[in-house]
């Protein structure tokens, strides 16, 4: 009977839903600049009548739905709240007005599906026992990423007469899979990521005498291909890792060799001593090439996030949970997935789960991916993730 209760009220609840949604995504806001949304956000909760914490490492959000015997148990749900550098090309009512600036990775969906479900466990507080705490965290998109920050505030702690959580659930959009679907991942799911920048440092002249120059563009050139060797050659490929240069700057002329070139990349992965291995061999191979060809090579890595492992038990009970709720044949086994999250850095310290909610559509043709400038989702999607999130995280609290 809960479960239907939560169906109907997920129902009830979708044209707010939406409604908060499209108000964040049409005023998005870079990451750790979040303040309008959290002001936002702060002012739902307030209507809603929840117990909440604002200013949490300064644009976060704290609140918290308080069953009955609040202290036997608490689980953490979270949502991040930040945008992209990205001007949007969508044709849409609810288009961002801050130029520059949109919801391409669907942390405005993350973000009104959570308040949906505090709007729906507000209504259920009478059928669960436990406390669910929720936390709308800033700068997923920015490293050293709003989790560590939420981390260090003690999001994870006994906080505010509540105990320790014993388990974190998040929940991300996925464009591949369809809408009405859902997607579960135990153990190892998505890579760590490092930013790799990189100057190779040359002598440059006139493009008709590199007798008289030292080539970085040459160098720079030998050290993409070079690098390739270590995910080849060196590292295991029983350990997936991938190495991108997206960006190379020679700011010469069709007859002039600069001075210098800079190359940005990424390296991800999933065995953290090997990451460190692979930063040590990147870096001595690049040096190594610039300095014999006669230049000089400056590598800077910028660790990023660790990859993101979910607890076997905890998801496996999850996915079970989704199957009561969504029915078996709409929840699907997911892939190894290359793309970063700082939710990870709550999976190192307890229990969680990161879960996928489709949102494509074909026959709206609502199938652009993240990141990209036409990316938006088939709003049923809102409805499906606070409802089911709701019923998970009762599910959850019931378990002992």
């Amino acid at each position: 009977m809960l479960q239907q209760k939560i169906k109907k009220l997920a129902q009830n609840y979708w044209q707010e839903i939406i409604d908060i949604r499209r108000h964040i995504h049409t005023y998005p806001e870079l990451s750790f600049q979040e303040y309008q949304t959290a002001e936002f956000i702060v002012s739902v909760l307030d209507k809603l009548g929840v117990e909440r914490y604002a200013n949490v490492a300064d644009t976060g959000t704290i609140a918290y739905i308080k069953g009955k015997n609040p202290d036997k148990k608490t689980i953490v749900l979270r949502a991040d709240i930040d945008a992209l550098p990205i001007t949007e090309e969508n044709n849409v009512s609810y288009k961002s007005k801050n130029q520059g600036v949109m919801h391409a990775c669907g942390h405005d969906v993350h973000t009104a599906s959570l308040l949906g479900v505090i709007k729906i466990l507000q209504d259920c507080k009478d059928d669960f026992e436990g406390t669910v705490k929720c936390i709308f965290q800033p700068g997923e998109e920015t490293a050293p990423g709003g989790a560590t920050l939420m981390i260090k505030e003690g999001v994870l702690e006994a906080q505010h007469q509540t105990q320790k959580p014993k388990s974190i659930i998040g929940q991300h959009v996925m464009p591949y899979l369809p809408i009405g679907t859902i997607g579960f991942r135990s153990g190892v799911y998505m890579a760590s990521a490092d930013e790799l920048y990189v100057k190779v440092i040359g002598k440059g002249g006139h493009g008709a005498t590199p007798e008289n120059c030292i080539d970085p563009v040459l160098i720079a050139s030998h050290i993409i291909i070079a690098l390739q060797q270590i995910i080849s050659r060196i590292g295991s490929p029983k350990i997936p890792s991938v190495l991108s240069f997206g960006k190379v700057i020679a700011n010469g002329a069709t007859n002039i060799i600069p001075n210098e070139v800079y190359l940005e990349g990424t390296f991800r992965t999933y065995n953290e001593e090997w990451r460190e291995n692979a930063h040590q061999k990147m870096k001595k191979m690049a040096e190594g090439i610039a300095e014999a060809m006669g230049g000089k090579c400056e590598f800077t890595i910028v660790r990023g996030y660790p990859f993101l492992k979910n607890e076997e038990n905890l998801t496996k009970r999850l996915k079970n949970f989704a199957i009561e709720y969504m029915g078996e044949e709409n929840v699907k086994d997911l892939d190894l997935w290359l793309a970063a999250e700082d939710f990870a850095y709550y999976t190192q310290i307890i229990d969680g789960c990161f879960y996928r909610l489709g949102t494509r559509n074909e026959e709206k043709n609502i199938i652009s991916g993240v990141h990209t400038p036409t990316f938006d989702i088939d709003e049923k999607a809102l409805e499906i993730g606070a409802g089911l999130m709701a019923w998970l995280a009762v599910k959850e609290l019931s378990m002992e």
